[in-house]
Formats: C-alpha cells, sequence, structure tokens
C-alpha cells in the first residue's frame, strides 16, 4: 500500500507501446535508495511493477486494463510522473491509505489562486462523487488530499505551496486529465452496509468478516 505521499517527480525517459500495452522507463534519484526489481511503484497514483533497474533508470509494464482506466497513455517522453514507493512495514503514515489501484480519471475544470494557495476543482463521474465527501480524503494523481468543497459532479481542493513543489500538480491546466482513487474505508462501509444481515448479525467485525468482505 502507499500513503498518498509524493517522495519525488520523475521523467518518463522512453516508452514502448504495444498494440494494448506499454512499457515504461522512468529517471528519478531519490527512489533508487532500496529499490530492487518486483517492487512497486506508484507512478501518478497507478502501482506498478519494477521489472528492471539500470543507471537511475526503472522500467515497469502497463496493462490494457491500466491504460484504459488511468491516464498513464497521455504519457509522453518527458513527462514528469509523481513517485512513491510501497509504504515500508515500520514507515510514518503521513496521509491516508492508498492502494494504487485508481477508481478512474476525472478533468480539472478550475484553477483559482488563493494568497498563497491554489485551489482544483475536478469534475469526476458518479461512480467516483458517490464516495467523495467533504473533509474526506482523496488521491489525485497518487497525492493524498483533503476534499474542501463537494458537489453534484465535482469537488475542489486547496494545495499549498510545498505540495505544488513537490509534485506535477503544478504541470495541471484546465482540461487535464488526473488520476483518482477513492478513501478505501468508505468503500469497505459500502460493502458492509450491502452486506445480507445474517452474515452480519451479532458478529461484529471479525477477522471471518474482513475476509469476506474483501479485506
Amino acid at each position: 500500500m502507499f500513503t498518498g505521499i509524493i517522495e519525488e517527480t520523475g521523467r518518463i525517459s522512453a516508452i514502448k507501446r504495444g498494440v494494448k500495452s506499454s512499457a515504461l522507463q522512468i529517471a528519478a534519484n531519490r527512489i533508487f535508495d532500496d529499490l530492487k526489481t518486483g517492487d512497486s511503484v506508484a507512478v501518478n497514483g497507478v502501482c506498478l511493477t519494477v521489472t528492471k533497474i539500470e543507471n537511475r533508470i526503472f522500467c515497469a509494464d502497463v496493462m490494457s486494463e491500466t491504460l484504459s482506466r488511468s491516464s498513464l497513455g497521455e504519457l509522453r517522453q518527458n513527462s514528469p510522473v509523481n513517485l512513491e514507493r510501497a509504504m515500508a512495514a515500520d514507515g510514518r503514515f503521513g496521509g491516508h491509505i492508498v492502494s494504487g489501484h485508481i477508481d478512474g480519471t476525472g478533468t480539472v475544470m478550475r484553477i483559482e489562486r488563493d494568497d498563497n494557495a491554489v485551489w482544483y476543482t475536478i469534475k469526476a463521474p458518479e461512480k467516483i462523487m458517490t464516495y467523495i465527501v467533504e473533509k474526506g480524503s482523496v488521491a489525485i494523481d497518487g497525492i493524498s488530499l483533503t476534499v474542501a468543497k463537494a458537489g453534484r459532479d465535482n469537488f475542489s481542493v486547496s494545495v499549498i505551496p510545498h505540495t505544488m513543489r513537490e509534485t506535477i500538480l503544478y504541470t495541471k491546466r484546465v482540461g487535464s486529465k488526473v488520476n483518482l482513487e477513492n478513501d478505501i474505508v468508505g468503500k469497505y462501509v459500502e460493502r458492509f452496509v450491502q452486506m445480507p444481515k445474517k452474515e452480519t448479525e451479532g458478529k461484529g467485525i471479525t477477522a471471518e468478516f474482513l475476509a469476506k468482505a474483501g479485506f
């Protein structure tokens, strides 16, 4: 799992496109401290597996399903990307629970400066807005952010200067596509509510219940 705290921004050094898939080569610096083949790295919020490492460049394959559900298909050579390694077991939890399995994409509707902050308003489909709540969490291109406002088909976040400097949000313009991942807690709550009463009544939350709920 990830936390939505971006470690650094890298750049796409090369892309090999297949018929329905792609292979990315991503140049970076800091994440190579203990990175090895087989590790997971969130690239713009999408969990990818490292297939090769050489000269501070790592390779990752992107399957058809991932390309269809994310904005990774729009990447070009030299595109900047947010990077985060999977959370270490003894790591500090700084953001919120992020799986790296995005729920879909949204589109930047408005960008407004407010003193030292920048407001981003994102238009999103109903299936994503269902889990968006004011003061709740959302991952935008892998960045853990707090929902400041929530409407019928859009939501807004207020971004501080540090986040602007340390992520690729500064590259976004009105009309830009972004990867979105809802807070997983809301999904489990919904699953709990929808489960047949006979499966939950009198049992409480047990290991067996969590397994049935998909946890």
